[in-house]
């Protein structure tokens, strides 16, 4: 682990990878929390999606979706997931591998009303990945969401977060010549964490 430094430094991944998002918060042009998840299916069909993580937590990451979404599905299924951060003004990605638990109560209630109030009728307005006859079908659905709920709308039972206990993270940086650096941390037996460096 001598090597690990500069932009590697640090023993605590999580730490690393909020580094790593405050970095791309100032160089990428849009939605630099932006994460490919990935999940599979009964039939352990793989599949893909663009989400938007929304907390890097001390032992966890953490994003928000409605439970019947095809990817709550599948999460709830298996009971994990995967995903890759990547960067391209930065030119680094960052891999995770975990188990996954549900998001409820306070914290998710609290994300919920942080935002747009079109977001929160949004949210239960759509039937996430359910077959949709039209565009118009969904903004009427929106528009009597709008008046039943009023302004200030409760968090769906349907809708809430998902938090990603990694036991492993792949930090990932572009090298000159496609030789990249690379550091796997895993997730020893007592729980503490491994680091090392893997070929390009």
């Amino acid at each position: 682990m001598s090597d690990r430094s500069g932009i590697f430094e640090g023993e605590d991944p999580f730490v690393i990878a909020r580094r790593w998002l405050a970095e791309a918060e100032q160089t990428e042009p849009n939605d630099p929390n932006a994460i490919a998840l990935a999940t599979v299916d009964a039939d352990g069909l793989p599949n893909s999606r663009m989400v938007l993580l929304k907390e890097i937590e001390n032992d966890g990451f953490v994003f928000y979706t409605n439970y019947g979404s095809a990817k709550a599905q599948e999460i709830e299924g298996s009971g994990k997931a995967s995903f890759v951060m990547h960067w391209k003004s930065l030119r680094r990605q960052i891999r995770v591998r975990g188990t996954v638990t549900r998001e409820t109560g306070e914290k998710a209630d609290a994300y919920y009303r942080s935002r747009s109030l079109k977001s929160r009728l949004g949210a239960w307005a759509s039937h996430q990945s359910q077959p949709l006859s039209s565009r118009t079908r969904l903004m009427a659905e929106v528009a009597r969401i709008t008046a039943e709920k009023g302004s200030d709308p409760a968090r769906p039972p349907f809708w809430g977060g998902y938090r990603i206990a990694p036991v492993q993270i792949e930090f990932w940086a572009d090298g000159a010549f496609r030789l990249h650096d690379r550091f796997l941390w895993q997730v020893a037996q007592d729980k503490t964490w491994t680091v090392q460096r893997l070929s390009p």
